[in-house]
């Protein structure tokens, strides 16, 4: 029962004892006596009532308050100490308040003002475990709203301080808790102090991360690595904490490691170079070359992710905290189970697993494997790639050449296992014996010619032709062209044979000496014009001359160009040397110095025939008329000028 309610009730407990009492003393009487006994009443009570407006006041604030009782000093002092226990909160001002209760969607929130403040647990979604009792920071929004509530807001006073926060915890190196709110291009995006922050996905975990939603609306411990102050971004990691407590126990798993020794571990990471082993807190790495004897190409064929196995360790450096392991040393070398009859000689099968340029690798049991290199693939002395005679994948048979089981090394031969051409070579291929052979090489020196598989022959580029002046054998023939060829030369010891191509032929410069003698003039066609001079093609005997530089000026003092026709004159020719030099300003030369002769025999018959006519002239000059020596004297004239265009 309420103060308020006892006051009311005691102040009608003192109008009413009177009438109660007179009213039970009354016993039933008649109606005269009752007429009577209530004028008796009547004047009793208005006797009373004064006497009661004498002794109480009926206090209307006494009453609202419930405060009946206190005297107005005490009730002052109640005030002032009510007062004292409340804080007096400004508004936009962050304090700190106590969770007082909470419901399913909303947190209570207590800052000792006259109310309490009440916050949506969305602002709280950082913090999954918020309970009553918390202290937790809010900003004061409204002091009261239209219906009289403390507005409070957490996510503003978070806000508010999340800046210097984020630099101070930066600073000092602070752990911070965060909630992670989303996935981004990256990473995630963590809610730290109220502020966006970025984790990438690298920053995760020590390991790789195959699945980023696990992380999600999840609340975390990180490191914040890097801040931006010009666009305020702040980039966290929860893998340096992790490193950080994992570092000690490296070290200390390290210190207790020995060469030899067992380990159990987990699969934690596959690459092209190997596989990373978690060996409960530090990780060492398999390389690709020691999980299996046999040759593999990538390490996923033979662990997967999370496998459980026995490693051993190899080799670990404590300063660098790398620890290098083994999973093939756990199983026998393969070479300790290969067949200790096997013998240089003997044939083999095996696969073809790798080729290099200069051979290929041929696995005879898993884990053992021999080299055929590509010159022992064929008898031809014609290097060819090994991919000209193999497969990967392919089954082949092979003799042992060498064969070292302490290196463990073995070298393996397929030419071996058919006959060497070169054995009854002379017989097969005598000198001056004409062949034809397919073109497979060239050089600047001449032309390989292969004349069967294992039989190759050289044909130097002066045995291309008789006529023509071949700089490369490129200009005379092709790869892959046939070409028929005379053997010049044997050599059985060094296996080398020497090919002729224009021995085919007859010599044609036995015929060429009294075709293209000194001095006599032929067409040609300037092939091509360099510094000392021009190469001259005679096309009706298909044969090239050389004019020199001096000998290809033309009569206007021009030189010849390429692709002109014209005459040139022999100047000189040797059979051995196989060589014509001809000229064509000689023919310019000759020209001039014959119409020079022509022109001074017909000077000399007109100064003879003027001569005459003048002797003629004079022995008849008595008996000329008058006439007449006008028509002498325009004679004599006519002579004299015919004379001077002479000289």
């Amino acid at each position: 029962m309420s103060e308020e309610t006892k006051n009311v009730q005691e102040n009608e407990e003192v109008k009413t004892p009177a009438t109660e009492t007179t009213t039970e003393a009354a016993p039933a009487a008649p109606a005269e006596e009752t007429a009577t006994a209530v004028a008796e009443e009547a004047a009793t009570t208005e006797t009373a009532t004064p006497a009661v407006e004498e002794t109480t006041e009926f206090d209307w604030e006494e009453f609202e308050s419930g405060s009946k009782g206190f005297t107005k000093e005490k009730f002052a002092q109640l005030e002032q100490m009510y007062a004292d226990t409340l804080n007096s909160s400004v508004e936009h001002e962050v304090v700190t308040g106590k969770v007082v209760a909470m419901t399913d969607r909303e947190a209570i929130i207590d800052i000792n003002s006259k109310s309490e403040g009440v916050i949506s647990l969305n602002e709280f979604r950082y913090n999954q475990d918020l309970k009553v009792g918390d202290d937790v920071e809010v900003l004061v929004d409204k002091q009261e709203d239209k219906n009289g509530q403390l507005v409070l807001s957490h996510r503003k006073a978070r806000s508010i301080q999340a800046w210097d926060r984020v630099n101070g915890a930066f600073e000092n190196e602070e752990i911070v808790t965060g909630y992670v709110k989303c996935r981004t291009k990256g990473g995630m995006i963590v809610d730290v102090f109220g502020l966006e922050a970025f984790l990438p996905g690298s920053q995760i975990d020590v390991k790789p991360i195959r699945d980023y939603d696990i992380y999600v609306d999840k609340t975390m411990e990180f490191k914040i690595v890097k801040i931006n102050h010009e666009f305020k971004n702040v980039v966290v990691s929860h893998k340096a904490l992790i490193e950080a407590d994992l570092e000690e126990q490296k070290r200390e798993i390290i210190g207790k490691l020995e060469k030899g020794q067992v380990l159990e571990g987990v699969v934690k990471n596959i690459t092209s170079y190997g596989v990373f082993i978690d060996l409960g807190g530090v990780d060492g790495l398999i390389h690709i070359t020691d999980l299996s004897w046999s040759r593999i190409n990538h390490p996923s064929e033979v662990l997967e992710l999370d496998q459980k196995l026995n490693v051993v360790i190899l080799d670990f450096d404590e300063a660098k905290t790398r620890i290098q392991l083994g999973l093939k040393q756990l199983q026998a070398h393969p070479w300790d189970a290969l067949d200790a009859e096997l013998k240089v000689g003997d044939k083999i099968t095996g696969k073809v697993v790798v080729i290099a340029d200069y051979g290929a690798f041929v696995e005879v049991l898993p884990g053992v494997e021999g080299l055929i290199h590509v010159s022992e693939m064929s008898w031809s002395t014609h290097l060819r790639s090994a991919q000209d005679f193999v497969k990967v994948g392919e089954e082949v048979e092979a003799v042992i050449l060498t064969l070292d089981r302490e290196e463990r090394k073995m070298s393996l031969g397929m030419k071996q296992l058919s006959p060497d051409p070169w054995t009854d070579i002379t017989t097969k291929y005598p000198e001056t014996s004409s062949h034809k052979g397919t073109v497979r090489n060239f050089t600047n020196f001449g032309v390989f010619v292969e004349l069967e598989e294992g039989i190759d022959g050289l044909i130097h580029i002066s045995d291309l032709s008789w006529t023509k002046k071949v700089k490369h054998p490129s200009e005379f023939t092709t790869i892959g062209a046939e070409l028929e060829v005379i053997v010049l030369e044997i050599d059985v010891e060094n296996r080398r044979l020497s090919l002729g191509h224009k021995q085919i032929g007859e010599n044609p410069w036995e015929n060429y000496e009294a075709v293209f003698e000194v001095g006599s003039v032929h067409t040609g066609t300037v092939k091509d014009v360099f510094d000392k001079g021009a190469n001259i093609f005679f096309d009706t005997f298909g044969i090239e001359g050389f004019a020199p530089l001096r000998h290809i000026q033309k009569a206007d003092n021009s030189n010849l160009k390429e692709g002109e026709n014209t005459e040139f004159k022999v100047i000189e020719f040797s059979k051995e040397a196989k060589r014509i030099v001809v000229s064509h300003t000689q023919i310019n030369r000759d020209v001039t110095a014959g119409e020079k002769a022509e022109k001074a025999a017909e000077d000399a018959k007109l100064k003879k025939s003027a001569k005459a006519n003048m002797a003629k002239i004079n022995s008849s000059a008595d008996r000329s008329t008058l006439g007449d020596i006008d028509a002498l004297a325009q004679l004599k004239a006519d002579m004299e000028e015919e004379e001077n265009k002479g000289k």
